[in-house]
C-alpha cells in the first residue's frame, strides 16, 4: 500500500476519488497481520474500523466530513475505547472491557479519525524499552533486533512499520519523546493540562499526559487542534484549545543550550555531535544562542522516580481482582496482585509506597517536592530570557532487546533527558535531525517552550529543519 507521509496527502487522494476509506483500512489490517511479529498491535478493531471507515466514505460522498476524514490511527493499550479491551499491557487488567471511551478517543472519531486496534506498551507505561509488557517486547522496524522505545513503543512502532498513519501515546516521563526518537519519529508531549486524560489509566497522574506520535509535523498540528480543549471530565485540562494559541510573527528565535546535558558523561558522542550541528545551523540562519547552566539536572531522575512512584502506589491500589481483570484462583488481593502485576510495576509500588511511608515521607517525598518547585522555578526564569530550550532527547541510540542494564538505577538514567518537562509540565517536542547513524538510527532533538505553546514550537521547527 502507498505510505503517505501526512494527512494531506490521505485526503488528497480520498478527495480526488483515487483510494477509499475502506481499502486503507483494509490495507492496514493486511500490513498488520503481515508485520505481526513486530508485537506493535495487541488488538486490532477490524469491524469497527471498516464500520467507521465506510461511514466516513459516505461523508466524503455528501461532502460533510470531519477534519481528520481518512486519518487511521492507533491507541496505546491505556487508552480507554468504550466496548473494546483495554489492559494497560498487564495481566492484571486482562479481559477488562471499557464501558466508556476516553476524552482524546471522542473527539477524533467525532472528526472522522478511524481507531485500528489497540497498541502494546510497556505494563502501566512503566518503562523505556517497551519490554515489560505482559504481551512481550516490540521490535523497532529499523531495526528488529532492537527495541522500539517506551513506554509508547507499539505506538512508534507501528507509525514506523505503516500499519496506521498516527499514533496516541501517554508521556510521564519521556514515553512519547523517546520512543519516537528511538524510531525517528515526531512526537509531542503537550503542556500538562492541554489535553484531557479523562480515560487514560493512570501512572501518575499530576504527570501524565496524553500526545501523538507520527511522520510530520502536520499531522500533529492537526490532531491537537482536536484533541486540546477543556473537559468537564478532567479539572486538571485547563487549556483553551490548540487552534486558539497564536503563532509570533518574530523570525530570530533564542535558544537556550543546556550545557550540563552536553555534559553528560553518557551521551553518545555522535549524538552530540549531531546536536552541536545542528545549533550551528541555527547560527547560521540568524537565531540567537545562549548556553546555560541547570545544576540540578543529575537530581532530576531520582525526584521523578520517588514522585511518581509514591503516586503509582496510590493509583495502582484500586486493582484487587475484585471488581474487574484478573483474579488468582484462591481469590486473595495479595496473591491476585502479586500475579497480576509484572516485576518492574511491582518494583515501583513498593517503592512510592515505601517513600510515603511514616519516617520517610519528609526525608524523600517532601523533599522532591521541593526539587520539583525548584526546577519549575529554574525553567521560568530561563524561558523569560529565551523562546526555548533544546537538549538531545535520548542520551543513547537504541539497544538490542534483552541487552538493557540488569540495574534498575542504569536503566532510569536513560530517562535524563525527557523527565525534565514532566516535572516542570512545560510542552516538550521531539524530532529526528541529521543522517543516519547507526543501523539506521537518526539523533533526535527536544525542543522545550512555555506553557500552551505547542503550535509556536511546531510552526519553529518546521522553519528550521
Amino acid at each position: 500500500m502507498k505510505n503517505h507521509a501526512s494527512l494531506k496527502e490521505v485526503q488528497r487522494d480520498l478527495f480526488s476519488n483515487k483510494t477509499s476509506c475502506v481499502k486503507i483500512v483494509r490495507e492496514f489490517i493486511h500490513n498488520i497481520s503481515e508485520k505481526q511479529h513486530l508485537n506493535a498491535f495487541v488488538e486490532v478493531f477490524s469491524d469497527t474500523a471498516l464500520i467507521k471507515a465506510k461511514e466516513v466514505d459516505d461523508k466524503i460522498k455528501n461532502k460533510n466530513q470531519g477534519k481528520l476524514a481518512g486519518l487511521v490511527v492507533g491507541i496505546k493499550d491505556n487508552i480507554c475505547y468504550a466496548k473494546h479491551t483495554c489492559t494497560a499491557s498487564s495481566k492484571i487488567l486482562e479481559g477488562f472491557i471499557s464501558p466508556y471511551s476516553s476524552t482524546v478517543v471522542d473527539r477524533l472519531i467525532s472528526e472522522d479519525a478511524i481507531i485500528i486496534g489497540r497498541l502494546n506498551c510497556d505494563e502501566f507505561a512503566m518503562g523505556s524499552s517497551n519490554e515489560n509488557s505482559y504481551y512481550g517486547p516490540v521490535k523497532n522496524p529499523i531495526n528488529e533486533s532492537y527495541v522500539s522505545g517506551g513506554s509508547s513503543g507499539g505506538s512508534a512502532s507501528a507509525v514506523s512499520a505503516n500499519l496506521c498513519h498516527l499514533a496516541l501515546g501517554s508521556d510521564t516521563g519521556g514515553s512519547v519523546r523517546q520512543p519516537s526518537a528511538f524510531c525517528n519519529l515526531f512526537g509531542l508531549k503537550p503542556t500538562y493540562g492541554l489535553v484531557s486524560r479523562h480515560g487514560l489509566i493512570s501512572y501518575a497522574s499530576s504527570f501524565d499526559q496524553i500526545g501523538p506520535i507520527a511522520k510530520s509535523i502536520h499531522d500533529i498540528n492537526k490532531v491537537m487542534d482536536v484533541i486540546s480543549g477543556s473537559d468537564e471530565f478532567d479539572n486538571t485540562c485547563v487549556g483553551s484549545l490548540f487552534g486558539q494559541q497564536k503563532i509570533s510573527s518574530q523570525k530570530r528565535k533564542r535558544f537556550a543550550v543546556l550545557k550540563d546535558a552536553l555534559e553528560f558523561n553518557d551521551l553518545d558522542s555522535r549524538i552530540k555531535k549531531q546536536f552541536e550541528n545542528f545549533v550551528k545551523s541555527l547560527e547560521s540562519s540568524g537565531h540567537e544562542i545562549n548556553y546555560i547552566s541547570l545544576p540540578m539536572l543529575e537530581y532530576l531522575v531520582p525526584c521523578y522516580y520517588i514522585l511518581t512512584t509514591a503516586e503509582a502506589s496510590s493509583n495502582l491500589a484500586r486493582y484487587d481482582g475484585i471488581r474487574f481483570g484478573f483474579q488468582s484462583q484462591d481469590q486473595c488481593i495479595s496473591s491476585t496482585r502479586s500475579l497480576g502485576f509484572g516485576n518492574e510495576v511491582k518494583r515501583r509500588i513498593l517503592l512510592g509506597t515505601y517513600v510515603l511511608s511514616e519516617g520517610y515521607y519528609d526525608a524523600y517525598y517532601i523533599k522532591a517536592q521541593k526539587v520539583r518547585n525548584l526546577l519549575q522555578q529554574s525553567i521560568k526564569k530561563i524561558l523569560l530570557k529565551n523562546d526555548f530550550i533544546i537538549l538531545p532527547t535520548t542520551p543513547n541510540l537504541p539497544f538490542k532487546i534483552g541487552k538493557k542494564p540488569v540495574n534498575p538505577v542504569k536503566r532510569y538514567i536513560e530517562d535524563i533527558f525527557t523527565v525534565q518537562a514532566n516535572l516542570s509540565g512545560h510542552p516538550s517536542f521531539s524530532f529526528p535531525y541529521g543522517d543516519s547513524i547507526e543501523n539506521g538510527f537518526k539523533a533526535s532533538i527536544q525542543i522545550i517552550g512555555d506553557f500552551f505553546k505547542e503550535r509556536e514550537i511546531l510552526n519553529t521547527v518546521k522553519n528550521v529543519l
